[in-house]
């Protein structure tokens, strides 16, 4: 009877977490529809006015396509990393460098990513939630860390794949602990946990106060 419980309660985690995919690759649509086309409109008309430098509004119009070009960039961005197609196409590999990419380029961190091993060919919900985990974790780093470096080492061997995920802001205390979704204080960490359960991955965060903090995923790889 439990068995079946814990079966129906990962059958409708599962669906919830679809549904979730579902609703970002919707959005992900509309902005870039919409928005994206909207402001593609306003940076072109900024861009025919027929200013010369000498006239009083040239330094505001400049300054403006400036902050139009960023929010471009961005929305770009964030439309791409919401797009679940885009992810299970490109794999989890160059996913994971675009996205580190990107955060390099606004200056928020400094990156450094490390590719260990020959890319596993996961399936695309694989690919998909070992994604999103990691952008929870970023979203935690860039949140609450107040870190200025990430390193992410991923890492390949015959049985196993791991996800290693270091800042070098505030930290916490956690250490060593081996967690799951029952345990998880917070949206974010409990997502984090409820996709890992579902692949069959386990977590482990090692947080040390004013060292900063590591998340570390481990997916064993089933033989082909």
């Amino acid at each position: 009877m439990l068995r079946m419980k814990d079966q129906y309660e990962k059958e409708v985690l599962l669906s919830q977490l679809e549904i979730q995919e579902n609703t970002f690759k919707a959005i992900a649509q509309e902005l870039h529809d919409n928005i994206g086309q909207m402001l593609s409109v306003v940076k072109i008309t900024l861009s025919a006015l027929p200013l010369e430098k000498e006239h009083k509004a040239y330094a505001q119009i400049v300054n403006s396509q400036e902050i139009l070009h960023k929010a471009v960039a961005d929305l770009s961005n964030l439309t791409k990393s919401m797009h679940t197609d885009r992810i299970a196409n490109l794999g989890l590999v160059e996913s994971i460098r675009s996205e580190l990419t990107a955060i390099g380029k606004t200056g928020l961190l400094d990156v450094d990513f490390i590719n260990d091993g020959y890319e596993y060919p996961f399936d695309e919900q694989k690919s998909i939630f070992l994604f999103r985990m990691f952008q929870e974790v970023l979203n935690n780093t860039l949140k609450h860390a107040n870190a200025t470096k990430l390193k992410v080492h991923l890492k390949y061997s015959d049985t196993l794949f791991s996800m290693k995920i270091e800042d070098n802001g505030i930290g916490f205390i956690n250490t060593g602990k081996k967690y799951n979704a029952k345990k998880a204080n917070g949206v974010g960490l409990r997502s984090l946990y409820n996709r890992s359960g579902i692949i069959g991955a386990e977590i482990f965060i090692d947080g040390k106060p004013g060292v900063g903090t590591s998340v570390l995923i481990k997916l064993p790889l089933k033989e082909e």
